[in-house]
């Protein structure tokens, strides 16, 4: 980068993000503004014309179709003798909501979007949803090459152990949906409140197996509380159950 630039960085108003995004990442973004974007939750979004409104959503859609592919291509390449079902449950341990949120978090990239609504340590899905427009933002402004190996060399290969990840099986609903099949039990998921409202929502669900109440979840989607309420469940259970 030239004297010129720097100095242009220094001055710029964006200044805090430009520097942090070169300490975390080891890049000085070109277009500051698609990543200043990134950072914007609907919540605050402003209206423009057709009702479209300004916020990290499309960078988010786009994020979320990279960084699946990038991984999906590190997988493909790391073990070259797994079938595709072992590499699609590994892709979604290391894309998952929560890991995406405590990602972020870790990466200090919270500490730049900004909502009216809270994003605190809460289980929810802004902090994970501005890194995804966030890895948008960089396709946008850099390419898909660039990306990758920003992605692998300063997210995968430091923030992940792979082989560790390996072992790790997340999905308790599946857990114990195939331990009530095989006990041959009914299991059944109830919504049985909602609090808060807008983008605060969140849903609380009960596990029922065989009409006995279990453990309850919390969520800011029906997906998530139902996976709370199961891996509880499931750590209940588990002295009973042997898949």
């Amino acid at each position: 980068m030239n004297l010129f630039r720097l100095i242009k960085i220094y001055f710029s108003s964006e200044k805090q993000l430009f520097f942090s995004i070169k300490n975390i990442f080891g890049f000085y973004p070109r277009n500051i503004f698609l990543y200043k974007l990134a950072f914007r939750h609907k919540s605050v979004a402003s209206e423009i014309i057709n009702g479209i409104k300004i916020c990290n959503e499309r960078l988010e859609y786009l994020g979320d179709a990279v960084l699946s592919c990038i991984v999906a291509d590190f997988l493909f390449k790391r073990f070259p003798f797994k079938d595709e079902g072992f590499l699609t449950e590994m892709r979604s341990k290391i894309v998952s909501r929560s890991q995406l949120n405590k990602l972020s978090k870790k990466l200090g990239l919270d500490k730049f979007i900004i909502a009216k609504v809270e994003i605190g340590n809460r289980n929810n899905s802004i902090k994970g949803n501005a890194f995804e427009a966030f890895i948008g933002a960089m396709y946008m402004d850099k390419g898909y090459s660039f990306t990758k190996k920003i992605l692998i060399n300063y997210v995968i290969n430091v923030h992940f152990d792979i082989d560790k990840l390996e072992t790790i099986d997340i999905n308790f609903k599946s857990k114990l949906l195939e331990w009530t099949q095989k006990e041959k039990k009914s299991l059944e998921f109830k919504l049985i409140n909602e609090i808060g409202t807008g983008f605060s929502k969140q849903y609380i669900v009960q596990v029922y197996v065989d009409n006995k109440p279990y453990a309850k979840g919390q969520g800011f989607s029906i997906k998530a509380a139902e996976q709370s309420a199961s891996e509880k469940t499931f750590t209940t259970l588990s002295p009973k159950i042997e898949l």
